[in-house]
């Protein structure tokens, strides 16, 4: 079986791939693709790969699973989502380590699902707002506290997603930038959910009308009804363009305000960014999904 799994990062989506997965259930089981709800399975997996960590699965540990979160037999892929997969915010940098617990996660889901056709996604966020969210969440106020001997441009989203290939390396990984999303959300449900451009799906404004005027969303939809659903390009500048003309500011901006990002680190850090996606780019088994590509 096919296995899409999302697996993060935290603070980047808020479950929102799954939940615009979800609008299309109904369509994608004729497909023989199955979206179950995030309640079937995310508590299940958790614990199995605990017991995992322990020693080899029972026999039929697979088995057991799948017929739990899947009710159909005619499945041939199935679609899953937890942004905590890998761990939760306070626990990100335990050791001093980006994603301590990335490679034991893993290794884990391969050893519960050894001969399935395993690709993961991982969305990528800016270091300086994820930082910002992400030690919020974790209740830390210093990034002292959080990162421990880390400095905040060692916070790296290649050595994380290098970690995983080596974890995993046969196993494909489909990674994006959190900023980008608004632009390359239909692209994103449909590699997701394994469907072709020319499958209908609804949801693929879902990020997008969240952030801007409801003046844009209108111009939006007289406006894209002329583009042609594989015609990616023509479909990503006009969503460009209506971004530029219609955003709203205080949710397209990030807040910034821990002590220790001050303007000139968070310039480093999104110098660092940069330069980061480019190596992330050129890895093996990685493909980084960018708008105008």
């Amino acid at each position: 079986m096919q296995i899409a799994f999302h697996i993060g990062a935290n603070c980047t989506d808020e479950d929102r791939l799954l939940k615009s997965t979800l609008k299309n259930a109904d369509t994608l089981l004729q497909h023989g693709i199955a979206v179950p709800g995030p309640g079937k399975y995310r508590k299940l997996i958790r614990e199995a790969i605990e017991t995992v960590a322990e020693g080899a699965p029972a026999t039929g540990a697979r088995d057991v699973l799948l017929d739990a979160i899947v009710e159909d037999d005619d499945v041939t892929r199935l679609v899953l989502s937890n942004d905590n997969f890998i761990t939760i915010p306070k626990r990100i940098f335990d050791h001093s380590v980006f994603y301590h617990q990335a490679e034991k996660k893993l290794r884990g889901l391969h050893s519960l699902f050894p001969d399935d056709d395993i690709s993961l996604f991982l969305g990528l966020r800016h270091p300086a707002s994820f930082l910002q969210e992400t030690a919020t969440r974790a209740g830390m106020q210093s990034l002292r506290h959080y990162l421990g001997v880390l400095s905040p441009l060692e916070v790296l989203w290649s050595d994380v997603i290098q970690r995983i290939k080596l974890a995993a390396p046969a196993t494909p990984l489909y990674v994006w930038c959190n900023e980008d999303t608004p632009l390359i959300w239909e692209e994103l449900i449909r590699l997701f959910a394994g469907v072709a451009a020319d499958t209908p799906i609804t949801g693929q404004f879902d990020v997008l009308s969240n952030i801007i005027s409801p003046a844009g969303m209108q111009a939006l939809q007289t406006r894209i009804a002329d583009i042609g659903p594989e015609d990616i390009d023509a479909r990503q500048t006009l969503i460009a363009d209506i971004l530029e003309a219609h955003a709203l500011p205080d949710l397209v901006e990030d807040s910034i305000t821990l002590p220790e990002l001050d303007d000139a680190v968070v310039d480093a850090m999104s110098a660092a960014y940069e330069a980061d996606l480019e190596i992330i780019a050129d890895m093996e088994g990685v493909e980084l999904i960018l708008p105008f590509d």
